[in-house]
């Protein structure tokens, strides 16, 4: 919590509406949660002239008031406490006081009006309870200016920001000062730091106390002392500022310790000296080590914690609280004043452990600055003698081994544009730098820029720069760019996309995936070994079942069947994609699928039954799907794994990659058909594929069935009529094999759709059926077939 107020010491906002400098404030990058402010407009200080009764009232008075520059207003009042010559706040028409009561001009009980004479309650700075009722009207000492501001001569004025600091920023916007330093950024205003200066007297303090620090978690302790120290009450601004901060007053020496804390972010730790002895030592906690805090409870140590003792017991835990044994109280007269910066992450422990955060442990942990660490001792020393009649003694006690080594970063304009993305100039940069308040050279186009200690959120580097000229030159003048990194599609690439696209294209197609053992059974690998692949035998397998690095897919994916089937599943589709090995070592890539029962079904009578040419179809939509139709084709397949007659060997640009067919009825007795492709021989055969305008004149489809020998293959005459029709043959495909009635006994139909089209003209049926018969005929002679119906 920020109070406004105090941060007026030290930067000039007067002129600023504190409601739009908090906007200010969020914008560049420090998050103004809430405004809180007590300010009601239209509030002024008068003084009653008149008082005489209300005619028509035995309760109300009709008051002159004087409310400055020669203005005096007739207001009716029902308090029983207003008189003349008492200063009252007025709240003058136009007013709105809380519950959205507006103060206007009116008659009450004939008599006009002109305002109204407030009680605290009315104003929502006290509660509304019979006593403060009873009370009456707010009674102003009469050192109060007439036409003045009655919350700020009430010390009720102020307007407080909650802020919402970002992890990333450190202590700075943690006490006053900081705060004061980042509006001066904003404003582009100086900084007044407060008063420090004090008078000594001739006693040292090296006269009555000794410092020892046997920890490396110390580097930086000062110690001063003030004796003759008066207990008593604090004055009104430091207490209000308190509360402002959530913090209850207790008594001037113990306020001031705060006070300062919340001015400079500095934690304090004032000791009884008398209580305390002449030495301090500072040293690590001995594991379960005892104190009672100030809280009254009695804390356990760790060894990692930090403690001030002395030299005998702890006295306190350091960054964390105090003892009760060395507390300032009423009798105090003597007092240490510890400043000392620990280790911010001990202290970060320490308040953790002990279940204990407190303001100062808040500030330790975040770490402090070594510059501020004596400022904040030297301004105790001030406020002590002012306000506590404190004599100061000569002379400080110092333990340093904090590094103070300057924080410096080079870098040329380039740089941080490149970081922002946007093009800010040189003068703009200095303009920026300057407002930080961070002394920089620039020469032959390269600035030197120093850091502030009490920037601790800086590193040195032109990252942390960039960002400080970006929030102050202003994210919301940031033009909306497109990045200028270039862009890349993700996207897989490899084998890794070829397998993620067929197993896609597989779940498409109904089948679903599967994954296997790599390691496989002596039997299950004796079984499918139609590519003639040796196994790798692992010389220690874990089991016997799984002893052999598999070579092909199709027994594990029986297996999967056979389990599947055990389990009453009807239709069992699947497919696998895996790597194989064999006993070169050589690395092979497969698909493969399995398909029983019934591959399409409408849930009635109707379905399509899984057989031969659904598995040939499978695998043909593969090949079409990967770009290489027409580049394929199908040969018989002798090999004793699978059905003689329903298998067939694969072939992609006349190079064997694969198998499809029925499993042998001696391996399964069910009509089990598999394909086995090799993703590796696809991928080699892929090229970048062509596409063609789609054909603008219509085409023309002929129909011609030939009977032949039950051994003669479609496929080989499909290629002799490929071959024969010529460009204007667009496809041609089966659509009926037949034998029966009609067809002799060794002879079989086959019936042909051929479809032909020309992408630059409309055919004639004369151009069509000249091709026609040139097929029949090279069919009939190179077959021995007979067209039918002739």
């Amino acid at each position: 919590m920020i109070s406004l107020e105090w941060v007026k010491d030290y930067i000039d906002i007067r002129d600023q509406d504190l409601e739009e400098l908090a906007v200010k404030v969020t914008q560049a990058g420090i998050n103004v949660e809430k405004v809180i402010s007590n300010e009601i407009k239209n509030l002024i200080i008068g003084q009653v002239l008149s008082c005489v009764d209300h005619p028509d009232s035995d309760h109300l008075h009709v008051c002159s008031v004087d409310v400055g520059e020669g203005k005096i207003l007739q207001i009716v009042c029902g308090a029983p406490n207003v008189r003349e010559g008492l200063k009252v706040i007025v709240a003058l028409p136009g007013a709105i006081l809380p519950g959205n009561i507006e103060i206007k001009k009116s008659k009450i009980r004939g008599v006009e009006s002109n305002g109204m004479l407030c009680a605290l309650f009315e104003l929502g700075l006290e509660e509304k309870n019979d006593l403060n009722y009873a009370k009456g009207i707010c009674e102003l000492d009469d050192s109060t200016t007439i036409g003045g501001d009655p919350l700020t001569e009430l010390g009720f004025g102020d307007t407080l920001y909650e802020l919402d600091v970002h992890k990333h920023r450190n202590n700075d916007c943690y006490y006053h000062i900081g705060f004061a330093y980042e509006i001066a950024a904003i404003l582009n205003r100086k900084v007044h730091l407060p008063d420090t200066s004090y008078q000594e007297i001739k006693d040292s303090i090296t006269n009555h106390f000794q410092l020892k620090v046997e920890t490396d978690k110390c580097p930086y302790y000062l110690a001063k002392m003030v004796t003759d120290v008066q207990i008593g009450e604090s004055p009104n601004f430091i207490k209000r500022r308190l509360t402002a901060a959530d913090m209850r007053p207790i008594n001037n020496v113990v306020d001031i310790s705060n006070y300062v804390m919340l001015e400079f972010g500095q934690p304090l730790h004032f000791f009884d000296k008398d209580k305390l002895g002449d030495q301090i030592v500072v040293r690590d906690a001995i594991e379960k080590e005892q104190i009672v805090t100030l809280d009254g409870k009695m804390r356990q140590l760790r060894s990692s914690d930090i403690v001030i003792t002395d030299s005998s017991k702890p006295v306190c835990i350091a960054g964390v609280m105090g003892g009760e044994n060395t507390e300032v109280s009423e009798d105090t007269h003597t007092i240490l004043i510890e400043s000392a910066i620990f280790d911010a992450v001990r202290i970060r422990y320490t308040a953790a452990n002990l279940e204990l955060k407190s303001e100062a442990s808040i500030r330790y942990g975040k770490g402090l600055s070594y510059e501020y660490t004596k400022m904040a001792m030297d301004r105790a020393c001030h406020l002590l003698e002012k306000y506590a009649h404190a004599k100061v003694l000569t002379g400080i006690v110092c333990h340093d081994k904090i590094d103070k080594k300057p924080k410096i970063v080079s870098f040329v304009p380039e740089e941080v544009n490149k970081i922002l993305g946007i093009t800010i100039d040189e003068e703009d940069m200095k303009t920026e730098l300057a407002r930080l308040d961070f002394s920089y050279t620039l020469k032959d186009g390269v600035f030197e820029v120093s850091i502030p200690n009490r920037r601790l959120d800086i590193d040195p580097n032109v990252n942390d720069i960039a960002e400080e000229i970006g929030r102050l030159y202003g994210y919301h003048n940031l033009v909306s760019t497109l990045p200028v990194v270039p862009l890349r599609r993700g996207k897989y690439v490899g084998d890794v996309a070829y397998r993620k696209a067929l197993s896609k294209r597989m779940r498409l197609l109904r089948l679903n995936e599967v994954k296997t053992y790599t390691l496989v059974s002596p039997e299950l690998a004796s079984q499918f070994q139609y590519r003639n692949r040796k196994n790798v035998i692992l010389p220690n397998p874990m089991s016997s079942d799984k002893s052999i690095v598999r070579t092909t897919l199709l027994p594990s994916l029986l297996q999967v069947y056979q389990y599947n089937k055990a389990r009453k599943v009807e239709d069992i589709l699947l497919y696998e994609i895996s790597k194989t090995y064999d006993q070169t070592y050589h690395e092979e890539s497969l698909i493969s699928g399995l398909l029983y029962g019934n591959y399409l079904t409408d849930g009635w009578n109707k379905s399509l039954k899984v057989d031969f040419y659904v598995a040939k179809g499978i695998v043909e939509d593969i090949f079409n799907y990967m770009g290489f139709a027409n580049r394929y084709h199908f040969q018989v397949l002798n090999d004793s794994s699978f059905h003689p007659g329903m298998s067939a060997k694969v072939f992609l640009d006349h190079e064997e990659v694969g198998v499809v067919g029925r499993i042998h009825p001696k391996i399964c007795k069910d009509e089990v058909y598999v394909f086995e492709l090799s993703l590796n021989s696809l991928m080699k055969k892929t090229t970048q594929l062509k596409f063609k305008e789609a054909n603008k004149y219509p085409g023309m489809e002929k129909d011609m069935a030939f009977i032949v020998s039950r051994d003669t293959l479609a496929g080989e005459i499909i290629s002799t009529i490929q071959k024969t029709g010529g460009k204007i043959l667009d496809h041609v495909s089966v659509f009926d094999v037949y034998t029966g009635e009609n067809v002799p006994i060794d002879k079989k139909s086959i019936a042909f759709k051929l479809y032909f089209s020309d992408p630059k003209k409309t055919l004639t049926e004369e151009e069509v059926m000249k091709i026609f018969y040139q097929i029949v005929d090279r069919v009939e002679k190179n077959y021995h077939a007979v067209l039918r119906d002739k």
